[in-house]
């Protein structure tokens, strides 16, 4: 980054020195599930754009003459499921998501079919992701435990810092060695984290929107950290920068994201062991 840019971006971060109450932030991280289906009830499949960009970023998910099982965790609506089921005849792909109301909106939508893909729900910080893969597999006529690529795309940083050992350890189970996890999230000191205001912070890094859903943002070492403790091996990691324009109010703004790409070694054990 540029130091000008993260030098103005830490001097706007240290004047937030107003922190949620700690009865707000029990409430916000216990009540995760139901401020996900209200946000899902709200806008339906209107909110997030379709992500066709994810072939561009991730060569993994272009065609390569076999068949891929890949799990899409944080599956939302479908905006990153039915644009490739479309473009890559060759995935077959497990969806979940801990709303089940983005669940039903996933099932309900007319591309939705069970011979390309099974949609289920999932808290990764305490469900048992393999069996659940291996369940909607048996379903599909097959039965497999794990997958061959996973992605993460804009999901950890929903998820409390405290669980996100927890849910990485899941996902380390529900792929295969030698398999990726494809990542893309929040980066520190992105446009949308310079923009909440003093009472948003639950803690560092780490903040509360109007509506009760919250958003960690990442920096590369933390997301390395975080993914070696799990046993991944890391493969690709880098910032994004892109300015966007925000239309309404005529400001260009700096995003910054996290992207990368963690693979399973060949030779292991479970996380558990």
């Amino acid at each position: 980054m540029e130091p000008e840019y993260v030098a103005k971006a830490q001097t706007l971060l240290a004047r937030d020195t107003k922190q949620v109450p700690d009865f707000w932030l029990k409430k916000y991280r216990q009540e995760a599930s139901k401020n996900w289906d209200k946000f899902y009830k709200r806008n339906q499949t209107r909110f997030f754009k379709d992500r066709h960009w994810v072939q561009r970023e991730f060569e993994e998910l272009q065609r390569s003459g076999q068949q891929v099982k890949l799990l899409e965790v944080g599956c939302g609506v479908g905006n990153f499921a039915f644009p490739l089921l479309e473009a890559n005849p060759e995935l077959f792909i497990y969806a979940c998501d801990f709303s089940t109301r983005a669940v039903d909106l996933v099932k309900a939508n007319p591309l939705y079919t069970t011979d390309r893909c099974r949609a289920f729900v999932c808290d990764l910080t305490q469900d048992d992701l393999p069996g659940l893969v291996c369940q909607a597999d048996l379903e599909a006529g097959s039965a497999t435990a794990t997958v061959d690529i996973i992605s993460m795309i804009f999901v950890l940083s929903a998820v409390p810092p405290e669980k996100m050992a927890a849910a990485l350890r899941n996902i380390y189970n529900a792929l295969r060695p030698g398999g990726r996890v494809l990542f893309r999230d929040y980066g520190l000191y992105d446009a949308a984290q310079l923009r909440f205001k003093p009472g948003c912070k639950l803690e560092d890094n780490f903040y509360v929107r109007q509506d009760g859903t919250m958003a960690f943002y990442f920096s590369t070492e933390r997301t390395e950290v975080l993914f070696k403790e799990a046993g991944f091996g890391t493969v690709s990691l880098e910032y994004v920068f892109r300015k966007t324009t925000n239309v309404k109010e005529g400001l260009d703004v700096d995003r910054v994201f996290v992207q990368a790409k963690f693979e399973k070694p060949v030779n292991t054990l479970s996380a558990e062991e």
